[in-house]
């Protein structure tokens, strides 16, 4: 007699992660820039994404210097190279950091030997994990210092030494840390695929 057998999903593919992740940072970084007012709100549209409305830069410099990054960043995310994104924002006055949104990326542990097939995790899950960090990093308005003077943001990345990195393009730069006695970090939500693991974090200037 025949038997048949429920479906099981794909796990997604590296390239899917991948691409995943990078579209991740640039709703992340648009929503980071508006929130803290980097850049005027007129700058800014609505569109539906992950089964809510984000906000996206209208602004054709800083939408293709984020295409840019982003294209160098899911090249390294393929090849396994990046370990850390970062997403400073410092006083155009004084140059002082004032903010520094931490992405950790790591990588899902793979069983060596298993007899069973790892059942995939639902795209639907990971998208709303996503939801909840976007959520969370516009409610930060309610804690984060007001920003009160003009700023700018730079975008750091944290490789492995063996990462092929365009010299014309990335340079070794200050880290734009925030002195330890003048920092306060709150950890955000995290959000993985079956092959990347992102971990968010805030830090900021208090001068409490």
């Amino acid at each position: 007699m025949a038997t048949s057998q429920a479906p099981t999903r794909q796990a997604i593919t590296l390239k899917g992660s991948t691409n995943l992740v990078t579209e991740f940072f640039k709703y992340a970084a648009n929503t980071i820039l508006f929130q803290r007012g980097v850049y005027p709100s007129d700058d800014f549209h609505m569109v539906k994404k992950y089964g809510q409305t984000v906000l996206v830069t209208q602004d054709l410099a800083l939408e293709n210097y984020l295409d840019r990054i982003l294209k160098q960043v899911n090249k390294w995310l393929l090849t396994g190279s990046v370990t850390q994104l970062v997403l400073a924002i410092i006083s155009k006055d004084t140059r002082l950091p004032l903010e520094r949104w931490v992405f950790d990326v790591n990588l899902v542990d793979q069983p060596a030997d298993s007899a069973e097939p790892q059942l995939a995790k639902p795209e639907s899950e990971i998208q709303a994990e996503i939801r909840y960090i976007l959520k969370q990093i516009v409610s930060t308005v309610t804690f984060l210092p007001i920003i009160d003077t003009p700023t700018v943001f730079n975008i750091l990345a944290y490789t492995h030494d063996s990462a092929d990195v365009p010299a014309d393009e990335w340079v070794d730069t200050d880290p734009l840390a925030i002195e330890a006695s003048k920092s306060q970090q709150v950890k955000l939500r995290s959000f993985s695929t079956d092959v990347h693991r992102i971990e968010a974090m805030v830090a900021y200037r208090y001068e409490g």
